[in-house]
């Protein structure tokens, strides 16, 4: 079995000084070879609405709400950086950028995987898989589908897309425009599962009072039962209270999941006061059920279901153990593995970590 890094500590205490605390953090952007500085450089805090540049000087400097976060830094022309921040390194050494190598793209770009006029061959499956078939995805849309490129992988039998710009996303649902670094998107025939990954940046979108206001409604509905909720959740000790049951996958039955007693079990969870994280671990396939909220009709006929089911089912595999923060922010994040509900809910429904209800 799966060892927790961390001893289970009594709940009472767990990190509430800290929710609402913020800090800064403070660093420099250079170029790896020279040294030089760089301006105009993005950072920004993964899949949150927290962004800047940096100055002449390189420099820049971000306030955060106490959590978790990853920072991105990207510049035209180098290799994108991710580094994870602490509360306690207020100040982050030099972050030292890798200038592309342009015959890298060239030999990707005359690839004889990549399909000819792959946009109207495999667009709408891309679309589907990636922003989603949910009500929220017929409002988002992609806005540069040009820069994408479609490669078929007949050995695998897999679908691969790249891009050769950062995407932009609109979402009129929820009231944000997003910029998604796509690193790669892969799509398995054989086992019918897609799994992508990238850096995204979320920005509001400007509206009337009306549309803020359709907007505020839609992300909180959004919000409830989602996995950001079941995240916070957990981090708060209040899975029963918010509507949350977990159980695991039976060892004779495999369509039978048996309920967890105590989700705080040191089997399960784990806490650390000094790291402000909690750890937790699921020995085998487990499904989170939400009760206050029932599936969407598109979902239930999407996927055949019976019409009255009355509550949101998702399965979740752990290929290792995941450290989650207070924002609802977790490491480790290609250890947990969506089917069902949550499997469902793609780009179109995600809403940033610095998002509260």
């Amino acid at each position: 079995m799966q060892k927790l890094k961390y001893l289970l500590l009594p709940a009472l205490f767990l990190f509430s000084q800290s929710v609402y605390c913020q800090f800064t953090i403070q660093g420099r952007i250079v170029d790896s070879a020279s040294g030089e500085p760089l301006s105009g450089a993005s950072v920004y805090c993964q899949n949150t609405t927290l962004g800047t540049v940096t100055n002449k000087e390189g420099h820049f400097s971000l306030s955060l709400k106490s959590g978790g976060y990853d920072l991105v830094i990207s510049f035209t022309g180098y290799q994108t950086q991710q580094v994870r921040i602490s509360q306690s390194q207020p100040v982050i050494p030099d972050i030292l950028l890798i200038k592309e190598d342009k015959s890298l793209g060239e030999v990707i770009i005359r690839s004889s995987n990549e399909v000819k006029d792959g946009w109207e061959k495999y667009g709408s499956f891309f679309i589907d898989h990636f922003i989603g078939t949910t009500p929220f995805s017929r409002q988002t849309q992609l806005e540069n589908p040009e820069v994408l490129k479609f490669f078929l992988l007949k050995k695998s039998n897999k679908l691969r897309v790249l891009a050769t710009e950062p995407l932009r996303i609109r979402n009129e649902a929820l009231g944000y425009q997003l910029i998604y670094q796509l690193d790669s998107f892969v799509y398995a025939y054989n086992n019918d599962i897609s799994t992508y990954r990238g850096f995204c940046l979320f920005s509001e979108l400007e509206g009337t009072d009306s549309l803020r206001a359709i907007w505020t409604a839609n992300r909180e509905k959004n919000y409830l039962g989602s996995k950001l909720h079941f995240m916070r959740s957990y981090y708060d000790s209040t899975l029963s209270e918010d509507g949350f049951v977990i159980a695991l996958q039976d060892l004779k039955f495999k369509n039978k999941f048996n309920p967890i007693s105590n989700p705080y079990d040191t089997s399960y969870y784990g806490a650390l006061d000094s790291t402000q994280q909690i750890e937790i671990w699921f020995p085998r396939k487990a499904s989170i059920t939400y009760q206050r909220q029932k599936p969407e009709p598109e979902y239930l006929q999407q996927l055949k279901l019976p019409a009255d089911v009355p509550i949101q089912i998702s399965y979740v595999d752990l290929t290792d153990a995941i450290a989650i923060r207070e924002n609802g922010y977790y490491y480790e994040q290609s250890a947990w593995i969506n089917q069902g509900y949550w499997g469902w809910k793609n780009l179109a429904d995600l809403l940033p970590y610095d998002y509260l209800p």
